[in-house]
This record gives structure tokens, C-alpha cells and sequence, in this order.
């Protein structure tokens, strides 16, 4: 029953995190967007930089941007801050469900660093927050008041970070906190300095004062990254579910790829949304093509060692030392009360059955067993891998 509960929560946690993830996202995406939509239009009020009209709908939108503030505080003001709150909650209540509770089989894998699970998790809170200060340093030096360097100190930075979890965690574990420490950097960026800085242009007008244009400068420089962030993010977010990103010694590069791939991609959107010449920024397309190119061939299954024949029995033995914990009709892993995708590796036809599955996620991507925590070998693998080739 627990983890029959445990999986409700998991599904529920998910869905939301997906809700309200697509609602912080899709705004980030409309304001970049109406930004560069906004140009000088004749009789605008005062303090007025740009308005734009829309429609959508079945109805027609007039929107106006102030320089810094409009010269008194209006009645109604709404605010866009609850879908950052909630995506990080949300998916800091997945990482519990699915990885802090879970340590052995999802966070940590022996033969990369044997942890104990309070270690992996005191690791996973530590290294989040040493990364999100690292990122505040950056934002507060003076690197901020040069773009493309603060970019690269911060690219360095998530690379870094990167290549640290890949020596700690297993390849899913890794991955997941890539995406858990830029999500983290993103949310941090709404809370601790988007919504503040906003509120003190509001208390700055309500005490007669003129507004301070460098707050709403610097919660803007924050919102861009976040925008340039995204497409990245939810790449790392749903990594698990891929294996073949992370199952080699350069998931580190993948990730590096990806950031470059992502920020290029979404650059190129929004340097078209602005109207700008293409012939300016049209070579964000190819480059980005490229780093994705580059990241399938860093990604690509390498050649299957060569061997001995392996028996029937040979094979079933690695089975059932390695998968049948969880692949069985009565699981004995805590996690599981049933195999996962009702997959059972107990007899010779249930490997033939689903030698192409076990073939990509135990021996071409190593993503099972879980966490590895059979510690299943090389040699294991590559005696598996030649019983399932032979099969074809």
C-alpha cells in the first residue's frame, strides 16, 4: 500500500509540476515576446516606452510599457510570480519523492561513488546552494555589466556544476541536479530579486518618490537569463527518461551542448520577435544545429565488445542476479510492487521477448539496474549483450 501511495504522490506531484512549469514558462516566453513587439506610436502617455496592439482570442489587446513606472500606481496590478514558486516546490517535492526517498536506486550508483544515502542527499542541498551563490556572486560583481562574459561565467558554471555531479551521482541522478541547480538559479531569480525589486519601485512611489530605474534594470537582466535558461532546463528535467544522454563518461559535454544549443535556439526566437535583420542573427540556426549534431554523435552507441558464446544459462543467471529484483511477478525491491512496464526477466522467453528493451538500457546505455546497485560489471554487460546479439 505505501507504494502504491507513493506512486500517487509521484503522479500528482508530476502533473502539477507540469502545470504550473508550463505556466512560468509561457509567460517568460509572452513578455520577451511582447517586449520586442512594443514601438513608439503617436500620443502615448507619458513616461510611455513602446505599446503594442494584439489580438487574440476574438478580441483585440492594447498594451503599454513604461520606461520605469506610470507617474501614479494604478488601482489593479497583476503580478506573475506563483508560477515560479510552485514549479520549484513542486519539483523539489519530486526530487524528494522519486530521489531522496530512493537514494539507492535512483540517486546513487556504487561504481561511480558509494554514498550512503543522508551523504548523497546532504551533497545534493549543499551543491545547490553553493551553486545558486557562485551564480548571485557572478550577477552582483561587476562581470554583470558585460553580458556575453557574465553568459560565459555562468555557461562555465553549469558545466561545472555538471561535470561534479557525474563523478558523485549516478548518470540519472547527475542529470536530474544539472536541472535541479539551473531551476533552482531560475526561481531564486523571481523570489529573491525579480518580485523584490519590483516591490520597492511600488513602495518608492508610494512614499512620493521617483522611481529608481536601476531595480527594475537588474530584475530584467535576471528575467532574460531565465528566459535563456528554459529551453536547456527542460531538457535536464526530462534526461531520465533518456539514458543514452548520460550513460558514457561525457554526460558533461552533452550538457554543455545542450546549454549552447538551447540559448542559441531561443536567441534566434527572440531576435525574431524583435524584427531584427536576419543576416544579424540567422547564424544561431546552423550553430545550434551543430551543437545538437555534435551532442548525437557524443551520444552515440560505441562499437559491442567482442567475446565467447554465451549459454542460455549464463544469460539467466546475469538475469537473475541483476534484474529480477525488480523485473519479477513478486518484486523483492522496496520501490516496486510490480515489475516496472510489467516486464518479468525471469525465464529464457521472457529475455528473448524483451531482448531489444534489455539490450538498449542494460547494456548499451547501463541505465539498468537502477543505481547499479547489483553493481553489475562490464563483463557482465558485454556477455549479456553478445547472448541478445546473438538472438538476431
Amino acid at each position: 500500500m505505501e507504494v502504491f501511495l507513493g506512486e500517487w504522490v509521484n503522479l500528482l506531484l508530476r502533473w502539477a509540476h507540469l502545470i504550473v512549469g508550463i505556466g512560468w514558462i509561457g509567460t517568460s516566453f509572452y513578455f520577451m515576446a511582447l517586449d520586442y513587439s512594443l514601438s513608439k506610436r503617436e500620443r502615448m502617455n507619458p513616461g510611455v516606452l513602446g505599446a503594442t496592439w494584439q489580438v487574440h482570442g476574438g478580441g483585440f489587446y492594447h498594451v503599454e510599457k513604461y520606461t520605469v513606472a506610470p507617474a501614479q500606481l494604478p488601482p489593479d496590478l497583476h503580478w506573475f510570480q506563483w508560477e515560479a514558486y510552485l514549479t520549484w516546490v513542486t519539483g523539489f517535492g519530486l526530487m524528494i519523492v522519486q530521489y531522496y526517498l530512493h537514494a539507492n536506486a535512483y540517486l546513487i550508483d556504487p561504481s561511480v561513488l558509494p554514498l550512503n544515502a543522508w551523504q548523497a542527499i546532504a551533497i545534493s542541498l549543499g551543491s545547490i546552494l553553493t551553486g545558486w551563490a557562485i551564480y548571485e556572486v557572478l550577477c552582483r560583481s561587476a562581470i554583470s555589466q558585460n553580458a556575453p562574459l557574465l553568459a560565459l561565467c555562468v555557461f562555465a558554471l553549469i558545466v561545472g556544476a555538471s561535470v561534479f555531479y557525474t563523478h558523485v551521482y549516478s548518470g540519472r541522478g547527475a542529470f536530474v541536479h544539472v536541472g535541479a541547480l539551473t531551476g533552482s538559479i531560475m526561481a531564486t531569480n523571481v523570489f529573491a530579486v525579480i518580485i523584490p525589486n519590483q516591490k520597492k519601485l511600488i513602495a518608492q512611489m508610494l512614499r512620493g518618490e521617483t522611481p529608481d530605474p536601476r531595480h527594475g534594470a537588474i530584475g530584467k537582466q535576471r528575467s532574460i537569463h531565465n528566459n535563456y535558461l528554459t529551453l536547456p532546463v527542460l531538457v535536464m528535467m526530462v534526461a531520465p527518461h533518456y539514458p543514452f544522454l548520460f550513460s558514457h563518461s561525457h554526460a558533461w559535454m552533452v550538457v554543455a551542448l545542450i546549454l549552447i544549443a538551447g540559448a542559441l535556439i531561443r536567441h534566434y526566437l527572440n531576435r525574431t520577435d524583435a524584427g531584427d535583420d536576419w543576416k544579424k542573427f540567422g547564424w544561431t540556426a546552423p550553430v545550434a544545429v551543430v551543437a545538437l549534431l555534435a551532442a548525437i554523435y557524443v551520444t552515440s552507441p560505441r562499437a559491442p565488445r567482442d567475446g565467447g558464446a554465451v549459454s542460455d544459462t549464463q544469460a539467466l543467471a546475469i538475469s537473475h542476479k541483476h534484474c529480477v529484483m525488480c523485473h519479477a511477478a513478486k518484486p523483492t525491491h522496496e520501490a516496486f510492487q510490480e515489475a516496472p512496464k510489467n516486464m518479468t526477466l525471469e525465464s529464457i522467453s521472457d529475455l528473448e521477448k524483451y531482448a531489444q528493451l534489455i539490450y538498449v538500457q542494460t547494456v548499451q546505455n547501463k541505465a539498468m539496474p537502477l543505481g547499479n546497485q547489483t553493481v553489475m560489471t562490464d563483463d557482465e554487460r558485454a556477455a549479456l549483450g553478445r547472448w541478445l546479439r546473438a538472438l538476431r
